[in-house]
């Protein structure tokens, strides 16, 4: 079995691919490691393989991996990337550096009052549902222009670009058309609102490929790093009281 550390160089070489495919230099293209469900020692084995920015879909977790690992607090970059509520913007606001997941004003202004005076602003991207699902969280796309108008006004926050979960599809081409939607979005959104949007956060192991040939400037990885997330255990039922 290969380990961290070989995934991680085979998967930088599949982005470089990618990048010689689209004609862009693989400077463009930001590898985020998603460590959802894997422990902090793995996390640490990707930083000592060189990489310095994580990735966590729920609050708790990705808190818990940062105290965890408060020695490489000023060398890595923490990012949500997963829903937030309302009740957990302070920590956040607080903790992390960057969060992909913003899908409401409301969440933008708790963050923005929340985010303390002495730390930088934080990143935000705003999710859109590109594909229309209704499964997914995000923004409409015909509502993320009034949205971003209003996250780009408010101090405290950086509205770095757009994030999108796309529907999977089984070809590439396939995989192309949401993802060369939310970049034609991002670039009329720059021009229409004067804002200088610069991350497009698309792609995961199956779409990376993809995401990347359309533009995408940060890819969210975990599993093609890590392998299969675990599983939850079992439950074991109460006994039957006779």
């Amino acid at each position: 079995m290969a380990t961290i550390s070989e995934n991680i160089q085979q998967l930088h070489g599949r982005i470089e691919r990618a990048c010689l495919q689209a004609s862009r230099s693989v400077d463009t293209v930001t590898l985020l490691v998603v460590t959802k469900t894997f422990p902090a020692a793995d996390v640490r084995e990707a930083f000592l393989a060189g990489e310095r920015r994580f990735g966590e879909n729920y609050v708790q977790e990705g808190v818990d991996k940062i105290e965890a690992l408060a020695d490489l607090r000023d060398q890595v970059e923490w990012h949500l990337i997963g829903p937030l509520q309302s009740n957990k913007t302070r920590v956040v606001a607080e903790r992390f550096d960057w969060v992909h997941s913003v899908d409401r004003l409301k969440i933008a202004q708790r963050l923005a009052e929340q985010r303390p005076p002495g730390l930088a602003p934080l990143n935000v991207c705003l999710q859109v549902n590109i594909s229309g699902e209704d499964s997914k969280s995000g923004l409409a796309p015909a509502e993320v222009a009034e949205v971003a108008r209003a996250v780009a006004a408010l101090t405290g926050l950086r509205l770095r670009g757009l994030m999108a979960i796309p529907e999977p599809a089984d070809t590439l081409d396939a995989q192309r058309v949401p993802h060369r939607a939310l970049a034609a979005l991002l670039a009329e959104l720059n021009t229409a609102l004067g804002l200088a949007m610069d991350t497009l956060s698309m792609g995961m192991s199956a779409d990376m490929d993809a995401a990347i040939l359309e533009g995408a400037t940060m890819v969210r990885v975990g599993s093609a790093i890590f392998g299969s997330r675990p599983r939850p255990a079992a439950q074991t039922p109460p006994p039957t009281v006779t």
